[in-house]
């Protein structure tokens, strides 16, 4: 990936990025599908097993099949089992900028791996408690999964717009905080809610900002967003 760093307006623009939580336009990726969404049904999907109906059929909907929970049986070859769970690159472990950089890509991949598989773990193991964008996802990921599933879910980084090193004084951050700032393609793939299957299968243009930091020998998040568009 070929890398700008944008040293005079990285950190007014990662600021408007972080108050833009507070203001409610994160996160246009990986939101919960609601059953109000346009949906559509599957055409040809190989039909999952699941268990048959009092006739001997099993009860269907819209080319699913319905599981004894009452939501449609998720598809094998979807299956969450098929995600490998990400791993830390030992560059990501060192406290320099591409320390911090490869962090924050990592952090985008344990994200991704959650709304497909309902494991949030590695994402929270990278995010600080209580900070926003980790709760909201984590709640979100948490509610899918009680009535449904996602698979398809991407998130693909296309440009590396900043890696700064950002001040306690200027910014109110953390100390030894590094601002990241991606621009990348997004792609919420196919969720399950109950019985209701939600297509938002198109990629989507966006701009990820993160605060990375460093603390107890290793990079956490300490805020984050997500915002249609590149960014500026």
């Amino acid at each position: 990936m070929r890398v700008t760093y944008v040293a005079l307006a990285a950190g007014a623009v990662f600021a408007v990025y972080i108050n833009g939580v507070a203001e409610g336009w994160w996160p246009a990726w990986g939101e919960r599908p609601t059953v109000a969404a346009t949906t559509t049904a599957p055409a040809a999907r190989p039909v999952p097993t699941a268990s048959a109906t009092a006739s001997g059929e099993a009860a269907m909907s819209g080319g699913y099949q319905i599981g004894p929970d009452g939501v449609l049986v998720r598809p094998a070859e979807h299956a969450a089992s098929t995600y490998t769970k990400p791993e830390l690159p030992d560059e990501a472990k060192e406290n320099t900028e591409r320390g911090a950089e490869l962090a924050a890509e990592y952090l985008l991949d344990t994200l991704t791996y959650a709304w497909n598989t309902g494991d949030t773990q590695p994402f929270e193991d990278i995010t600080q408690p209580g900070e926003a964008f980790r709760e909201a996802h984590i709640q979100n990921v948490n509610e899918l999964y009680s009535q449904g599933w996602m698979y398809g879910n991407t998130a693909t980084i296309t440009n590396i717009v900043s890696v700064l090193p950002v001040s306690q004084e200027d910014w109110g951050v953390e100390p030894d905080t590094i601002a990241v700032i991606f621009d990348g393609i997004v792609n919420n793939g196919t969720a399950c809610v109950g019985k209701r299957i939600v297509n938002n299968n198109s990629d989507e243009t966006v701009a990820f900002a993160f605060y990375m930091t460093w603390k107890n020998r290793g990079w956490v998040s300490t805020g984050g967003t997500v915002r249609n568009g590149e960014a500026k």
